[in-house]
């Protein structure tokens, strides 16, 4: 028989547990309305809007009318499941039944029962292990059913499994060693330990920053350099244009995994690196020896090639490294090393606060780590969710300059090629509701871009 595990409404803990649960059905009713509208978006819109011509075919629009109505009916399922499921980890303490478990668990890999850290890290691992197993059956059904219904999966089986399992241990190397530094320095910190655990967080944010890309990134995905030719040399061309410290070019494969396209750049001060999917480049052959799956990753199901030429690669390029001559990545580095000193600073005044503690079933001990959850994840939880707003208006607002950007580079006629051909080859629906689209987008929908593209074109 399970036991509830809801604290006296009368104290302060009672009036702290409503409080956070309150918020966090207000908060999935809220995301569930925005997703209804646009559900409804995709229903109604059944016919191309006439600003579409010339922008996406027919055959394409239906596609994408339909990809993204099963993503969203999926969402609907997967979104009732967790927050269900949250809201019994908490209502039936879960998590202090887990912290017991983990304590049984550390004591008898030869820990003592007051060993906190030892105790932290197998919370952890336990908590990852539990929460791989409960969201598997939504992976593999989204990435075999939604994703290979519409012909963006290239994983086999045995390939997904394999995946989940090696960043499962990856993560666990990772996080072991950081959640150890966490819980020491909160403990012997002092008044100031805020102060050192913002030190040390940044810190690791930056060394994993550096050495993801090289030794993390090639353990789940093939590097290799981009051949020698013309888009090679153009690149380079391109990164000396506008001063970019350009030292590598890699491709990577991502057609071992999906048909979705990207590109990126990363490196610190003198020592940049461009990373291109090969399901990016039109010409590009991917890497992976599978030849049913080369040619699916280069057409579609119509047998329409996907991918761009070089000169839509080089504006969206241009794009990616206005974002760098722009100092958006910096000002984001900034932002999120601000909120975190914020965060913890409310958490050295809250720490040691019992009904907090107490809320999650917490009576005779006090975590450190629970604490830190406690306040990053639920507390602060509203402030998040407008810090969340503010920052993806901020990166709209970000996206649009780097396409300008793009467009003072000469790019701006094929950056709009590039943008519908990214859309189309995705999948990317072009009509949203404008309510769903502030709240979600970070990345402005293709119409609103190509508006922007249209209205610089005549300025000019």
């Amino acid at each position: 028989m399970i036991s509830l595990a809801i604290p006296d409404f009368g104290t302060w803990e009672g009036k702290i547990f409503v409080g956070i649960l309150g918020f966090s059905w207000a908060t999935y009713m809220w995301e569930e309305y925005l997703a209804y509208r646009q559900r409804r978006v995709y229903r109604e819109k059944v016919e191309p809007p006439e600003e579409l011509k010339g922008i996406m075919e027919r055959v394409t629009y239906d596609k994408a009318r339909a990809y993204g109505l099963d993503k969203s009916n999926f969402s609907l399922i997967e979104g009732a499941f967790n927050q269900v499921l949250s809201t019994g980890i908490m209502v039936c303490g879960g998590f202090p039944a887990l912290w017991t478990a983990s304590g049984r668990l550390a004591q008898w890999f030869g820990f003592a029962p007051d060993s906190e850290i030892p105790q932290t890290v197998t919370f952890v691992c336990l908590g990852s292990l539990i929460n791989t197993f409960i969201s598997l059956p939504w992976s593999t059904y989204f990435t075999f059913k939604v994703e290979q219904k519409h012909g963006f999966n290239k994983q086999t089986p045995g390939f997904f499994l394999k995946d989940k399992l090696k960043k499962f241990i990856v993560s666990q190397m990772i996080s072991a060693p950081v959640v150890s530094g966490l819980v020491y320095i909160i403990r012997v910190g002092g008044d100031y330990f805020f102060l050192y655990l913002w030190g040390f967080t940044m810190i690791v944010v930056m060394f994993f920053m550096t050495v993801y890309p090289d030794y993390i990134a090639p353990l789940f995905d093939k590097y290799e350099p981009l051949p020698e030719g013309d888009l090679k040399t153009k690149i380079e061309e391109l990164a000396a244009q506008i001063e970019f410290p350009l030292t590598k070019l890699y491709v990577v494969e991502g057609s071992k995994r999906s048909a979705h396209s990207n590109a990126y750049f990363y490196g610190f001060f003198k020592n940049k690196r461009i990373v291109l999917y090969d399901t990016l480049l039109e010409e590009y052959t991917p890497l992976n020896e599978n030849e049913e799956t080369k040619e699916s990753v280069k057409e579609d199901k119509n047998g329409k090639k996907t991918g761009c030429n070089t000169s839509e690669v080089l504006a969206v390029l241009g794009h990616e490294l206005g974002h760098w001559k722009l100092n958006h990545v910096l000002k984001f580095i900034i932002i999120s090393q601000v909120n975190l000193f914020l965060v913890f600073s409310v958490f050295g005044s809250l720490y040691k606060y019992s009904p907090l503690y107490r809320t999650f079933g917490f009576y005779q001990n006090q975590p450190a780590f629970i604490g830190l959850i406690i306040v990053m994840q639920f507390v602060f939880a509203p402030y998040n969710e407008i810090l969340q707003f503010l920052l993806t208006m901020f990166s709209r607002y970000n996206e649009f300059q780097a396409d300008d950007f793009a467009t003072k580079l000469g790019h701006a006629r094929n950056l709009k090629s590039a943008l519908i051909k990214l859309n189309e080859d995705n999948l990317g629906f072009p009509v949203y509701d404008p309510l769903y689209s502030a709240w979600h987008h970070s990345h402005p929908p293709i119409l609103e871009r190509i508006r922007a593209l249209e209205e610089k074109k005549k300025e000019d």
